[in-house]
Protein backbone atom coordinates (compact mmCIF):
# COMPACT_ATOMS: atom_id res chain seq x y z
CA UNK A 1 0.00 0.00 0.00
CA UNK A 2 1.51 3.87 -1.16
CA UNK A 3 -0.06 6.33 0.98
CA UNK A 4 1.41 9.90 0.64
CA UNK A 5 1.00 10.92 4.56
CA UNK A 6 0.18 9.19 7.96
CA UNK A 7 -3.33 8.92 8.99
CA UNK A 8 -4.66 12.47 11.34
CA UNK A 9 -6.99 12.46 13.39
CA UNK A 10 -10.66 12.33 12.52
CA UNK A 11 -12.60 14.88 12.99
CA UNK A 12 -16.29 13.43 14.80
CA UNK A 13 -17.18 16.92 15.94
CA UNK A 14 -19.02 17.71 12.76
CA UNK A 15 -20.56 15.52 10.05
CA UNK A 16 -18.70 14.74 6.96
CA UNK A 17 -19.60 14.46 3.72
CA UNK A 18 -17.77 11.05 2.42
CA UNK A 19 -19.42 9.54 5.74
CA UNK A 20 -23.03 10.94 5.09
CA UNK A 21 -22.53 9.37 1.69
CA UNK A 22 -21.27 6.27 3.31
CA UNK A 23 -24.79 6.43 5.32
CA UNK A 24 -26.82 6.44 2.32
CA UNK A 25 -25.17 3.62 0.69
CA UNK A 26 -26.01 1.35 3.61
CA UNK A 27 -22.20 1.29 5.19
CA UNK A 28 -20.36 1.26 7.91
CA UNK A 29 -17.98 3.50 8.26
CA UNK A 30 -19.35 6.19 9.83
CA UNK A 31 -20.53 7.92 13.31
CA UNK A 32 -23.26 9.28 15.07
CA UNK A 33 -23.34 12.57 14.11
CA UNK A 34 -23.13 11.46 10.21
CA UNK A 35 -26.20 9.51 10.52
CA UNK A 36 -27.92 12.19 12.33
CA UNK A 37 -27.10 14.65 9.27
CA UNK A 38 -28.07 11.98 7.26
CA UNK A 39 -31.14 11.70 8.11
CA UNK A 40 -32.06 15.24 8.47
CA UNK A 41 -31.12 15.14 4.55
CA UNK A 42 -33.08 12.30 3.60
CA UNK A 43 -36.39 13.70 5.96
CA UNK A 44 -36.45 16.80 3.41
CA UNK A 45 -35.62 14.67 0.54
CA UNK A 46 -36.13 10.66 0.79
CA UNK A 47 -34.50 10.49 -2.76
CA UNK A 48 -31.57 10.81 -1.14
CA UNK A 49 -30.89 6.77 -1.18
CA UNK A 50 -31.65 6.48 -4.60
CA UNK A 51 -29.62 9.20 -5.79
CA UNK A 52 -26.17 7.59 -3.72
CA UNK A 53 -26.90 4.34 -5.48
CA UNK A 54 -27.30 5.66 -8.73
CA UNK A 55 -24.76 7.94 -8.63
CA UNK A 56 -22.55 4.72 -7.67
CA UNK A 57 -24.18 2.64 -10.73
CA UNK A 58 -23.22 5.46 -13.27
CA UNK A 59 -19.90 5.37 -11.80
CA UNK A 60 -19.43 1.50 -12.41
CA UNK A 61 -21.59 1.89 -16.08
CA UNK A 62 -18.92 4.68 -17.48
CA UNK A 63 -15.65 2.87 -16.20
CA UNK A 64 -16.78 -0.20 -17.82
CA UNK A 65 -17.57 1.63 -21.34
CA UNK A 66 -14.21 3.70 -20.98
CA UNK A 67 -12.57 0.34 -20.44
CA UNK A 68 -14.19 -1.65 -23.38
CA UNK A 69 -15.12 1.03 -26.01
CA UNK A 70 -12.45 3.29 -25.70
CA UNK A 71 -9.27 1.65 -24.67
CA UNK A 72 -8.42 3.56 -21.42
CA UNK A 73 -6.31 1.71 -19.05
CA UNK A 74 -6.08 4.41 -16.39
CA UNK A 75 -7.68 6.27 -14.03
CA UNK A 76 -7.36 9.04 -11.49
CA UNK A 77 -10.35 9.15 -9.51
CA UNK A 78 -10.55 12.20 -7.46
CA UNK A 79 -13.09 12.27 -3.79
CA UNK A 80 -12.75 8.74 -3.91
CA UNK A 81 -15.02 8.08 -0.63
CA UNK A 82 -15.28 5.51 1.48
CA UNK A 83 -14.31 2.12 0.38
CA UNK A 84 -17.53 0.72 -0.95
CA UNK A 85 -17.55 -2.82 -2.96
CA UNK A 86 -16.92 -2.98 -5.78
CA UNK A 87 -14.68 0.15 -6.32
CA UNK A 88 -13.75 1.84 -9.50
CA UNK A 89 -10.57 -0.39 -9.65
CA UNK A 90 -12.19 -3.51 -9.24
CA UNK A 91 -14.82 -2.93 -11.73
CA UNK A 92 -11.67 -1.38 -14.41
CA UNK A 93 -9.62 -4.70 -13.69
CA UNK A 94 -12.65 -6.96 -13.91
CA UNK A 95 -12.49 -5.72 -17.93
CA UNK A 96 -9.36 -5.05 -17.62
CA UNK A 97 -6.59 -6.49 -15.58
CA UNK A 98 -3.61 -4.27 -15.88
CA UNK A 99 -6.04 -1.33 -15.79
CA UNK A 100 -4.08 1.47 -12.87
CA UNK A 101 -5.97 3.38 -10.51
CA UNK A 102 -4.83 6.60 -8.68
CA UNK A 103 -7.49 7.38 -5.98
CA UNK A 104 -7.44 10.73 -4.21
CA UNK A 105 -9.38 11.96 -1.09
CA UNK A 106 -8.81 14.45 1.46
CA UNK A 107 -10.48 12.99 4.26
CA UNK A 108 -8.46 11.05 6.67
CA UNK A 109 -11.06 8.40 6.90
CA UNK A 110 -10.41 7.11 3.31
CA UNK A 111 -6.84 7.35 4.62
CA UNK A 112 -7.65 5.14 7.13
CA UNK A 113 -9.32 2.27 4.71
CA UNK A 114 -6.92 3.18 2.08
CA UNK A 115 -5.53 -0.66 1.98
CA UNK A 116 -8.84 -1.54 1.54
CA UNK A 117 -8.24 0.38 -1.73
CA UNK A 118 -5.03 -1.19 -2.40
CA UNK A 119 -5.85 -4.90 -3.77
CA UNK A 120 -5.35 -4.36 -6.78
CA UNK A 121 -4.88 -7.34 -9.35
CA UNK A 122 -1.21 -8.77 -10.25
CA UNK A 123 -1.26 -7.08 -13.88
CA UNK A 124 -2.79 -3.67 -12.42
CA UNK A 125 -1.36 -0.66 -9.96
CA UNK A 126 -3.37 1.28 -7.19
CA UNK A 127 -2.62 3.52 -5.28
CA UNK A 128 -4.12 6.21 -2.78
CA UNK A 129 -3.11 9.86 -2.99
CA UNK A 130 -4.14 12.56 0.35
CA UNK A 131 -4.97 15.58 -1.73
CA UNK A 132 -7.89 18.07 -1.93
CA UNK A 133 -9.55 18.82 -5.08
CA UNK A 134 -8.91 22.56 -4.63
CA UNK A 135 -5.14 22.17 -5.08
CA UNK A 136 -4.69 20.27 -8.17
CA UNK A 137 -1.67 21.55 -8.66
CA UNK A 138 -0.33 19.49 -5.31
CA UNK A 139 -2.44 16.21 -6.78
CA UNK A 140 -0.49 16.34 -9.80
CA UNK A 141 2.69 16.73 -8.38
CA UNK A 142 2.19 13.80 -6.30
CA UNK A 143 5.10 11.22 -6.76
CA UNK A 144 2.82 8.34 -6.55
CA UNK A 145 1.03 9.79 -9.48
CA UNK A 146 3.45 9.39 -11.93
CA UNK A 147 4.43 5.75 -10.10
CA UNK A 148 0.88 4.74 -10.79
CA UNK A 149 0.14 6.85 -14.31
CA UNK A 150 1.96 7.41 -17.59
CA UNK A 151 0.59 11.03 -18.14
CA UNK A 152 1.43 10.48 -21.88
CA UNK A 153 -1.64 7.54 -22.33
CA UNK A 154 -5.11 8.40 -21.63
CA UNK A 155 -6.55 8.68 -18.55
CA UNK A 156 -10.11 8.78 -17.39
CA UNK A 157 -10.46 11.54 -14.50
CA UNK A 158 -13.56 10.28 -12.43
CA UNK A 159 -15.20 13.15 -10.25
CA UNK A 160 -18.40 11.70 -8.66
CA UNK A 161 -20.68 13.62 -6.48
CA UNK A 162 -17.58 15.78 -6.18
CA UNK A 163 -17.99 19.04 -7.97
CA UNK A 164 -21.21 20.16 -6.08
CA UNK A 165 -18.56 20.47 -3.28
CA UNK A 166 -16.75 22.91 -5.05
CA UNK A 167 -18.73 26.53 -4.83
CA UNK A 168 -18.29 29.05 -7.80
CA UNK A 169 -16.61 31.10 -5.31
CA UNK A 170 -13.22 28.15 -5.66
CA UNK A 171 -13.16 28.19 -9.22
CA UNK A 172 -14.66 24.61 -9.96
CA UNK A 173 -13.99 24.72 -14.03
CA UNK A 174 -10.55 25.96 -13.32
CA UNK A 175 -10.12 23.32 -11.41
CA UNK A 176 -11.43 20.74 -13.48
CA UNK A 177 -9.59 22.61 -16.85
CA UNK A 178 -6.45 22.25 -14.93
CA UNK A 179 -6.87 18.38 -14.25
CA UNK A 180 -7.70 18.22 -18.03
CA UNK A 181 -5.02 20.04 -19.66
CA UNK A 182 -2.17 17.97 -18.11
CA UNK A 183 -3.93 14.52 -20.00
CA UNK A 184 -3.32 14.07 -23.44
CA UNK A 185 -5.93 13.24 -26.38
CA UNK A 186 -8.48 10.56 -25.84
CA UNK A 187 -8.15 10.69 -22.20
CA UNK A 188 -11.65 11.04 -20.56
CA UNK A 189 -13.83 12.96 -17.75
CA UNK A 190 -16.58 10.89 -16.18
CA UNK A 191 -18.36 13.14 -14.19
CA UNK A 192 -21.92 12.93 -11.70
CA UNK A 193 -23.00 16.27 -10.32
CA UNK A 194 -26.16 16.80 -7.90
CA UNK A 195 -29.11 19.37 -9.14
CA UNK A 196 -31.83 21.43 -7.91
CA UNK A 197 -33.36 20.87 -11.42
CA UNK A 198 -36.20 18.94 -10.91
CA UNK A 199 -37.38 20.26 -7.50
CA UNK A 200 -35.61 23.58 -6.07
CA UNK A 201 -37.03 23.63 -3.08
CA UNK A 202 -36.44 20.14 -1.93
CA UNK A 203 -32.44 20.86 -3.05
CA UNK A 204 -32.63 24.47 -1.34
CA UNK A 205 -33.47 22.77 1.95
CA UNK A 206 -30.13 20.21 1.27
CA UNK A 207 -28.28 22.95 0.58
CA UNK A 208 -29.14 24.71 3.70
CA UNK A 209 -28.25 21.41 6.08
CA UNK A 210 -24.85 21.14 4.47
CA UNK A 211 -23.98 24.78 4.65
CA UNK A 212 -25.16 24.58 8.13
CA UNK A 213 -23.31 22.10 8.90
CA UNK A 214 -20.36 23.24 7.56
CA UNK A 215 -19.92 21.75 4.22
CA UNK A 216 -20.28 24.35 1.71
CA UNK A 217 -21.77 22.89 -0.99
CA UNK A 218 -23.45 23.94 -4.71
CA UNK A 219 -25.82 22.26 -6.82
CA UNK A 220 -25.86 23.27 -10.46
CA UNK A 221 -28.35 23.10 -13.35
CA UNK A 222 -28.33 20.67 -16.45
CA UNK A 223 -26.69 23.79 -18.06
CA UNK A 224 -23.95 24.55 -15.94
CA UNK A 225 -22.80 20.65 -15.14
CA UNK A 226 -22.58 20.81 -18.64
CA UNK A 227 -19.74 23.92 -18.78
CA UNK A 228 -17.32 20.86 -17.29
CA UNK A 229 -17.58 19.05 -20.48
CA UNK A 230 -16.58 22.35 -22.90
CA UNK A 231 -14.08 21.15 -25.49
CA UNK A 232 -14.57 17.59 -24.92
CA UNK A 233 -16.35 15.22 -26.82
CA UNK A 234 -19.94 13.66 -25.18
CA UNK A 235 -20.63 10.52 -25.65
CA UNK A 236 -23.93 9.58 -25.71
CA UNK A 237 -26.70 10.16 -24.22
CA UNK A 238 -25.12 13.06 -23.41
CA UNK A 239 -25.22 15.09 -20.03
CA UNK A 240 -28.36 12.82 -18.80
CA UNK A 241 -30.26 11.83 -15.82
CA UNK A 242 -27.98 9.06 -13.86
CA UNK A 243 -29.99 6.15 -14.01
CA UNK A 244 -30.72 7.24 -17.92
CA UNK A 245 -26.77 7.53 -19.03
CA UNK A 246 -26.66 3.95 -21.04
CA UNK A 247 -28.64 1.75 -18.11
CA UNK A 248 -28.32 -2.13 -17.75
CA UNK A 249 -31.66 -2.16 -17.74
CA UNK A 250 -35.24 -0.17 -17.72
CA UNK A 251 -35.23 2.70 -15.47
CA UNK A 252 -37.73 2.31 -12.44
CA UNK A 253 -36.63 5.36 -10.59
CA UNK A 254 -37.92 9.20 -11.07
CA UNK A 255 -35.96 11.69 -12.15
CA UNK A 256 -36.33 13.68 -9.41
CA UNK A 257 -35.59 10.55 -6.89
CA UNK A 258 -32.47 10.81 -8.84
CA UNK A 259 -31.53 14.72 -8.74
CA UNK A 260 -28.21 13.74 -10.38
CA UNK A 261 -26.46 14.93 -13.97
CA UNK A 262 -23.84 12.44 -14.94
CA UNK A 263 -21.72 12.61 -18.24
CA UNK A 264 -18.86 11.20 -20.14
CA UNK A 265 -16.48 13.14 -22.53
CA UNK A 266 -13.66 12.01 -24.64
CA UNK A 267 -10.45 14.68 -25.09
CA UNK A 268 -10.08 15.43 -28.49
Amino acid sequence: MTTSHAARDIDTSRPHSARMYDYYLGGKDHFDIDTKAAETVAAVYPGIFVCARENRAFMHRATRVLAREHGIRQWLDVGTGIPTEPNLHQVAQSVVPEARVVYADNDPLVLKYAERLMRSTTEGRTTYIEADVNDPQSLLDAPELAEVLDLDRPVALSLNALMHFVTDAQDPYGIVTRLLDVLPSGSALALSHCTPDFDPSTWQKVTDIYNNAGTPVQFRSREDVARFFDGLELLDPGVSVGHRWRPDSEPTATDAEVSLWTGVGIKP
